[in-house]
């Protein structure tokens, strides 16, 4: 049976009081195969991504089933700050009419306000792995009598090195449990931990089309990596997005980006790790006010985030993997509405990005980069709009008096035309070489190196990228092209480095495994 409204579930009044009240109308596809099983006490491995609606999924049959007591009766482990607050604020609206009570409890607060909170009386706690193995040791968080635990977006964990911290906190929950996992991907390390603490569990999932998201457009330019910030800024300027989400590598290209956007006027922030909690709440805070509309992080300080009028998330480097690039996308399109997702591919990148449409079964469409004309009139149309703005609102009354003065020794065509000469000045747009992306063959300049490590050894193009970067000390940005196969990697570096590359990571050990490194035409020779 598909339900198509959510008192079909057989739920509440209070709930769905409360679901009104946030305006939900129906259900989400993940909500309409989730919700059923869990009502039921049923454990459930749920595949989808962020921005699906499977914060409701499992939060809606926890509140549903609860009853207060003096200690908690679920828990959701998360593996961000920024999604504990998020997932205890959706549980509290959702448990508003019912009177359950969500806290969330993370690093970066203090600990002896999370210990008042506890103490106080909570029913279902939402926490970050570390913080609650900390209230566990010091006895601060009891979880025996926990009847719903729920491990949301169990990928992320896995990436930031948290399935050791997720097992010793699954042993502190009675085995009698109810269980929910969710997740964007399903790694094999994720399966383990379902197939061994979960129960005839009940799989969900959204197709992979629904995934990526089909109210998504998805494009990409070709840039040299020298172009990209004038490629940014005339993608702004011309598509005039209201919120915008750019992605970068690293902390240090965000603070670039992020710099050189504000030096020439664009109203943008910057999110990463280096940056205190207090600065990225003010940050967080501005972006969803709108009081800052381009926000420059990384992925690791964008988990979690969900700030559903994101109208074009851009990718100025691309993402090393094909989950990154879900995950990223996923930012926009929210709750139904429809949204951008633009790329910038150098020449090197190009295997990278078929890949990722592959993997992710998606097409991602060459588009053209605005011209230096387009970007002109876009810049120029938005003046004459601000302008039209502060006539409307009489915003000028007090200049009309040396209007008149102007107006008796020239034309208004000409003073008209010298504002906005003033106002635009000599309206340059920098040039941007046109040149068409390399075709997947190695470029002139560098080799192919072999590597003995592969898929099937669990290693990822990024650990390949930062152990080379590493080793042979070489910035990650001269490495080529690395492709993955199930048991061994080709790594292009330029022909200059190749005997550095090899000296450095040849015999060295890579996720449990010594890997050899050779010339592949050396490879192919000794065949």
């Amino acid at each position: 049976m598909t339900y198509q409204k959510f008192y079909e579930f057989g739920i509440s009044d209070a709930v769905l009081g409360s679901l009104s009240d946030m305006g939900f109308e129906e259900p989400t596809p993940i909500q309409k195969i989730a919700i059923p099983p869990a009502l039921e006490g049923r454990d459930i491995v749920g595949q989808a991504q962020t921005g699906t609606g499977k914060t409701a999924a499992f939060g809606i049959p926890i509140i549903e089933k609860g009853k207060r007591g003096k200690t908690p009766y679920a828990f959701v482990l998360v593996p961000t700050r920024e999604l504990a607050v998020q997932v205890a604020q959706e549980l509290n609206k959702i448990g508003q009419n019912k009177g359950v009570l969500s806290v969330p409890i993370y690093g970066g607060q203090s600990i002896e306000r999370q210990i008042w909170s506890l103490k106080k009386g909570v029913d279902v706690v939402v926490g970050t792995p570390g913080r609650v193995i900390d209230h566990i040791q010091r006895k601060t968080l009891v979880l025996k009598g926990i009847k719903t635990v729920v491990l949301d977006e169990a990928d992320e964990m896995l990436n930031m090195g948290f399935i050791e911290d997720i097992e010793k906190i699954l042993k502190e929950i009675p085995e009698e449990r109810q269980t929910m996992l969710f997740s964007a991907t399903m790694p094999a390390e994720i399966r383990k931990i379902a197939t061994k603490y979960m129960r005839d569990a009940k799989n969900v999932r959204v197709n992979t089309a629904d995934m990526v998201v089909l109210k998504i457009k998805q494009v990409f330019y070709e840039v040299r990596e020298e172009d990209k910030i004038k490629a940014l800024t005339r993608v702004l300027d011309v598509e005039a997005p209201s919120l915008t989400l750019v992605f970068c590598h690293t902390k240090r290209e965000v603070d670039d980006v992020s710099g050189k956007l504000q030096k020439m006027g664009y109203y943008a922030g910057a999110i990463h790790g280096d940056f205190t909690q207090s600065h990225r709440d003010e940050i967080m805070g501005k972006f969803k006010r709108g009081d800052i509309d381009i926000l420059v992080a990384t992925d690791v300080a964008a988990r979690g985030l969900d700030i559903p009028d994101v109208s074009h998330v851009i990718n100025y480097s691309i993402p090393q993997d094909p989950d990154g690039y879900i995950h990223r996308i996923g930012r926009t399109g929210r709750a139904g509405k429809s949204g951008i997702a633009l790329t910038f591919v150098t020449p090197r990148e190009y295997r990278q990005l078929r890949l990722i449409e592959r993997t992710a079964k998606t097409r991602i469409d060459k588009a053209r980069l605005p011209t230096k004309d387009e970007v002109r009139r876009a810049r120029q149309e938005e003046i004459v709009a601000e302008i039209e703005d502060v006539i409307a609102e009489r915003k000028h009354t007090e200049y009309l008096p040396l209007a008149e003065d102007l107006f008796s020794k020239y034309s208004q065509q000409d003073i008209a035309a010298a504002a906005l000469s003033m106002v635009l000045g000599d309206d340059e747009v920098d040039d941007i070489e046109e040149r068409a992306v390399a075709q997947p063959t190695y470029r002139s300049g560098f080799v192919r190196l072999f590597m003995t490590i592969g898929r099937k050894d669990k290693i990822k193009v990024g650990d390949i990228l930062k152990s080379i970067s590493a080793e042979a000390d070489i910035p990650a940005k001269k490495i080529g092209n690395i492709a993955l196969f199930d048991t061994f990697s080709f790594v292009e570096v330029p022909a200059e480095l190749a005997d550095k590359v090899i000296s450095a990571i040849n015999d060295m050990v890579m996720h449990g495994r010594r890997v050899r490194v050779q010339h592949a035409k050396e490879r192919a020779t000794k065949k």
